[in-house]
């Protein structure tokens, strides 16, 4: 089957766009707020933001390699800091409980 001028044309406009919008970034920005008589119920802000990684890191975001859900070598390193926390938290109760037996 061979495709048409029209939808090979639509389909590189498409891929211009999406690299547009990769290369440059999009934000989309909205509030709902739920209220009865002028007293706000519930109020939630959603924030969009569409872009390549690069750009992403371009511009400050990079939570996903420190979240530990999403990266691996983030997990460890926090189930590194907790262990590290715990042992040292053991060693001051123990200093404490020598204390309180020698007194």
């Amino acid at each position: 089957m061979q495709s048409t001028p029209q939808s090979t044309t639509q389909s590189s406009n498409l891929v211009d766009v999406l690299e547009t919008v990769l290369d440059k970034g999009v934000v989309i920005a909205g509030d709902i707020r739920v209220g009865i008589a002028d007293v706000e119920l519930l109020s939630i802000k959603i924030r969009l933001i569409v872009a390549s990684v690069d750009k992403a890191k371009e511009i400050g975001m990079d939570w996903w390699e420190t979240d530990p859900y999403l990266n691996s070598k983030a997990a460890e390193q926090e189930q590194n800091q907790l262990k590290e926390e715990n042992k040292e938290l053991k060693e001051r109760l123990e200093k404490i409980e020598g204390k309180l037996l020698n007194d």
